[in-house]
C-alpha cells in the first residue's frame, strides 16, 4: 500500500460480484473509518450498501458524476473492485467528460480505459491503490489449493495453457485459455472469463483445462486475476478437470467456499 496507516477515508469504484464487499470489509478490519461506494446500476451487488458508510448509484459512463462524487466527499484513495460486465460497455452512455476520454484512445479496452479513469482520479488527487490492497492474505500461493494430483497430461495442458495464456494476455484479448489433450479449445476475449468457460466445456465435452494468467506488464490497480466461487460452479458446470492460476497475482475471494465447491466438484485447482 502506499500509504503508511490505512487511509481515514477510502472510496470503492464497485464492479459486479461479491469482491467489492469483500473488501469494504477488509478494508474496515484495517481501520478505515469510513468508506465510501461509487456504485453502478445493474451491475454492484445492492448488498454492498450494508457494507459501507455511503453508497451513491450511477451509470456506468457518468465519469463527471463519479469524480465529482469522490471531490465531494474528500476522498483521496480509491480502489477498483470487481467487473463490469462487457455488454454494459458496449451499452455505456458516456456523459461529455466520458466521451471526450474516450474520443482520445486509440484502443479501448479494459487496460486503456481504466487507466485513462485514474488519470483522471489523479487530476483530482485520488491516488488509485493495487486492486488488492487489504486482502493480500487473498492472493493464491503456489502449490495444489484444491483437489486430486494433476496427470502428466494435464500438467503438460497446464504448460500449454500458460504459454497461450501469456500471449494472449501480453496482446491484451483475454486473459483466459481452455485446453484439453494438448488443443487449445477456447480462448477468451471480450465475453469474459465465464463466457469462454462456458464455450471451453461446450466444445471439449469434459476433463478440460483451464488456464488464468495476469498480464506480463499487469498493472495491479485494475483488471487483476479475481477467481471467485462462482468461477468454480461455472467450470463445475462445464466439467473442468483443473483451474490453473497464477499464484501472488490472482485472488481468491472466498478461499473456503472456493476450495469446498472445488473439491464437491472433482476439480483441482492449482497456483503456479
Amino acid at each position: 500500500m502506499t500509504t503508511k496507516a490505512p487511509p481515514d477515508i477510502l472510496g470503492i469504484i464497485a464492479g459486479n460480484g461479491v469482491y467489492p464487499r469483500l473488501l469494504a470489509d477488509a478494508a474496515r478490519k484495517a481501520g478505515v473509518e469510513k468508506i465510501i461506494a461509487a456504485a453502478f446500476t445493474n451491475e454492484t451487488d445492492p448488498v454492498l450498501a450494508q457494507h459501507v458508510d455511503l453508497i451513491e448509484w450511477m451509470r456506468i459512463g457518468q465519469l463527471n458524476r463519479l469524480l465529482k462524487f469522490f471531490n465531494e466527499h474528500k476522498v483521496h484513495y480509491g480502489i477498483m473492485a470487481g467487473q463490469i460486465a462487457p455488454k454494459n460497455l458496449f451499452d455505456l452512455r458516456p456523459d461529455v467528460k466520458a466521451l471526450l476520454l474516450l474520443g482520445k484512445l486509440k484502443q479501448r479496452n479494459a487496460e486503456s480505459i481504466f487507466a485513462a479513469i485514474a488519470d483522471e482520479l489523479a487530476r483530482i488527487d485520488v491516488d488509485l491503490l493495487p486492486a488488492t490492497t487489504f486482502l493480500e492474505d487473498s492472493l493464491a500461493s503456489p502449490g495444489l489449493i484444491a483437489g486430486a494430483k494433476l496427470s502428466r497430461r494435464e500438467e503438460e495442458d497446464v504448460d500449454l495453457g500458460w504459454k497461450m495464456a501469456k500471449e494472449i494476455a501480453r496482446l491484451d484479448i483475454g486473459q483466459t485459455v481452455v485446453v484439453k489433450n494438448g488443443t487449445v479449445v477456447a480462448v477468451e476475449a471480450f465475453e469474459g472469463t465465464n463466457d469462454a468457460i462456458r464455450r471451453g466445456g461446450t466444445l471439449a465435452g469434459e476433463d478440460a483445462v483451464m488456464v488464468k494468467v495476469a498480464k506480463p506488464n499487469q498493472d495491479m490497480r485494475f483488471d487483476v486475476p479475481v477467481m471467485g466461487v462462482e468461477t468454480i460452479r461455472v467450470a463445475a458446470e462445464a466439467k473442468l478437470r483443473v483451474i490453473a492460476v497464477e499464484a501472488g497475482k490472482t485472488l481468491l475471494l472466498e478461499r473456503d467456499a472456493i476450495t469446498k465447491l472445488a473439491d464437491r466438484s472433482k476439480i483441482s485447482i492449482i497456483a503456479r
